[in-house]
């Protein structure tokens, strides 16, 4: 057994066997706690193919700016800074503040970028969040977005042989993502039946979530350029809907489609039990709990906290296993306590893990399924996650919410949110 793996048992046995202690970070409220007053998310739509494939960063950020902006009707000269959580980008940190300024913002509200592949979206609500808690700004907004569409992932640069050469773990940590997945399914036993059967139940969930309208107040729609591949004639049209979802997807449809990475063994992952490849982004408002009271701005849960980890990069994809447990520790809580648990389904392979290993309750777990139903723009992925908890614990009237994913080159996140709504 690797070292990680060791470390993933100890602690997730130490998760599930925790004692009970006291839960006070459930009930007590104070005017300094960060808060989440508005959190909204674009459509999730398909890169290359969907409403958004003709839409660069900058517009998808800006119209989720102005989305927080008018939802909220805050004054926005109030927001003092904006933190873009984003991958793929080049000049990132340029879409930050043009996209904050053009979505008419003064030019006294900051901005700034966070990346840390899966995670980003996360990094950026934690990011504005800990500037509050330390009494930096009152009120930030937190955006994770992607537009995989316009900014493809290029892969791993070209390291130098003195870094290559320094250890088998940096070679590992610039290997393709599908090769962890892989790597995953065969260190663990995952086999194609169950990564196939886990990505139909995602699937099956989202169609439910999307007949029954559970996901409209999470989203907004906007008017943007389409352009037809065909035809290269622009079209206005109407981004209103995550089109990922594939209704009547059965085990057994998946179980036909090819090998992805036929080149790693065993071979188990496919275009159907992976995340697709998507466009898109989320926005949260946060402030101080005493701002929101003052303001009049409905406060919707408090942000607890977040927590990264990091494990070996050839298994990268299990680290919720090791992330979840970290963060429940901290604040003396059990799975138990939790109610809602969104995973980032990078792979099938993990999420069948993650599952198993954790010991969740099905039914807890992406409720209105996840990213490969519903797509995973790397840097939107950490903050859509939390926009539809909230909107999941108020439909259900349920209350506590933790938010996980793994990470490129062998790291995890996870976060604790708290409904009050």
């Amino acid at each position: 057994m690797s070292g990680s793996q060791q470390r993933v048992e100890s602690i997730s046995n130490h998760f599930v066997s925790s004692q009970d202690q006291p839960k006070a970070v459930l009930h007590e409220k104070n005017g300094d706690q960060v808060v989440i007053t508005l959190a909204v998310r674009t459509p999730l739509t398909k890169a290359g193919k969907g409403a958004l494939k003709d839409t660069p960063l900058e517009d998808i950020v800006t119209e989720t700016l102005k989305a927080l902006r008018n939802r909220s009707n805050i004054d926005p000269a109030l927001v003092e800074d904006v933190c873009l959580g984003n991958v793929l980008h080049p000049a990132a940190s340029y879409v930050a503040r043009s996209s904050v300024l053009a979505a008419g913002f003064p030019v006294t509200t900051a901005a700034y970028v966070v990346s840390r592949w899966c995670s980003s979206g996360l990094m950026s609500v934690q990011a504005i969040a800990n500037q509050i808690q330390v009494g930096a700004i009152d009120c930030g907004i937190a955006i994770g977005a992607e537009s995989m569409s316009t900014t493809p992932d290029g892969g791993a640069p070209n390291f130098s042989d003195k870094v290559m050469k320094s250890s088998e773990k940096v070679r590992d940590a610039a290997m393709p993502m599908g090769w962890t997945s892989e790597n995953v399914a065969a260190d663990f036993n995952i086999n194609r039946e169950k990564q196939d059967e886990f990505a139909a139940w995602s699937q099956q969930k989202a169609s439910h979530a999307q007949s029954e309208g559970w996901t409209q107040d999470e989203m907004f729609s906007f008017e943007t350029t389409w352009i037809d591949p065909k035809t290269q004639e622009q079209k206005s049209i109407v981004a209103d809907r995550d089109d990922g979802v594939r209704s009547g997807t059965t085990p057994e449809v998946l179980g036909k489609l090819r090998a992805a990475f036929p080149d790693w063994a065993p071979s188990t992952t496919t275009g159907g039990n992976a995340s697709q490849i998507t466009d898109g982004a989320a926005g949260i408002l946060l402030m101080r709990r005493s701002m929101a009271e003052r303001l009049g701005q409905p406060i919707l849960a408090r942000f607890i906290g977040a927590t990264a980890v990091a494990i070996e990069p050839r298994i990268m994809g299990i680290s919720p296993t090791v992330a979840i447990p970290k963060l429940l520790t901290k604040y003396h809580l059990t799975k138990d306590d939790v109610d809602i648990f969104e995973i980032n389904e990078a792979f099938s392979s993990m999420g069948v893990y993650c599952l198993e290993t954790l010991g969740l309750d099905r039914q807890k777990l992406n409720p209105r399924g996840g990213a490969i139903a519903l797509g995973h723009p790397l840097g939107c992925t950490g903050a859509r996650q939390i926009v539809t908890a909230l909107s999941e614990l108020r439909r259900t009237g349920k209350k506590v919410a933790v938010t996980s994913m793994c990470v490129g080159t062998g790291m995890g996140m996870a976060a604790l949110i708290i409904s009050e709504m």
